[in-house]
């Protein structure tokens, strides 16, 4: 059986003082969640924070992105061990905005995901198609071309300590959800991609989804049998809504 995590990504949202009042109220309440595994990702700067207000609870952390490089000449960019040195649990790689905006490659996202996982770390990989790719039908074609390049790179075994976020791009921030069964369907494609080369890792890796999902379509979400919990971006910010989020699992 797996379990169900649910991860907040803030994306550039935040402020010492914002952040320590949403800490608070979720830890005031995280009894409430009995079948989840919680975490939140903040901006970088504010990594210190959640390792001094979150030490002593089974909430984790962690960071939206890393670079693949080695410390040296790359300003502006994190490196692997800075995160480490702040004890965080999990990356964000490949978020569609990092894809979009910031034109990072399938290659560069595999280089990523291999990077977080040498350190200790677990990625969570982030696939999922555009708009205009679901109306042409190439869902599946997509999703399986940004999960092959971690698999031809890194191989199957890699994925059994890996997290795996389906999030739909048009369904981020738009207030559009997939139904749950569409939702459904491209992680069961997802498992059985992988199942193919490995039934017990597919078996074992944790699928969530993301893109608009509340507390009040999480748990029919969640109910699905191959999706087992959610990547949560403006939801997160709010501590009932988390909450409410992590109660579904």
């Amino acid at each position: 059986m797996r379990q169900s995590l649910v991860v907040g990504n803030w994306k550039m949202n935040g402020s010492y003082e914002a952040n320590r009042s949403l800490i608070n109220g979720i830890k005031q309440n995280i009894a409430s969640v009995k079948n989840s595994e919680m975490a939140v990702c903040p901006p970088f700067v504010y990594l210190s924070q959640m390792k001094r207000l979150l030490k002593d609870t089974n909430i984790g952390w962690g960071a939206q992105n890393v670079s693949q490089q080695e410390p040296g000449a790359f300003t502006g960019e994190i490196a692997i061990g800075m995160l480490v040195d702040f004890d965080c649990k999990y990356v964000i790689v490949g978020h569609s905005e990092r894809r979009s905006l910031y034109g990072e490659s399938d290659e560069l996202i595999a280089e990523k995901f291999a990077t977080v996982q040498a350190a200790g770390l677990i990625p969570i990989l982030c696939i999922g198609e555009l708009l205009e790719e679901r109306e042409a039908g190439n869902t599946e074609a997509v999703v399986k071309r940004q999960l092959d390049a971690v698999l031809n790179s890194q191989g199957v075994a890699s994925l059994e300590k890996s997290v795996i976020a389906y999030e739909p791009v048009w369904a981020i921030g738009t207030g559009k959800t997939a139904t749950p069964q569409q939702a459904q369907d491209v992680h069961a494609f997802i498992r059985g991609q992988i199942s193919a080369l490995d039934a017990k890792v597919a078996e074992k890796v944790q699928i969530l989804y993301g893109g608009s999902v509340k507390g009040s379509n999480a748990k029919e979400l969640f109910a699905m049998p191959d999706i087992d919990g959610g990547l949560i971006g403006g939801a997160s910010l709010k501590a009932d809504d988390f909450l409410a989020i992590g109660q579904a699992g």
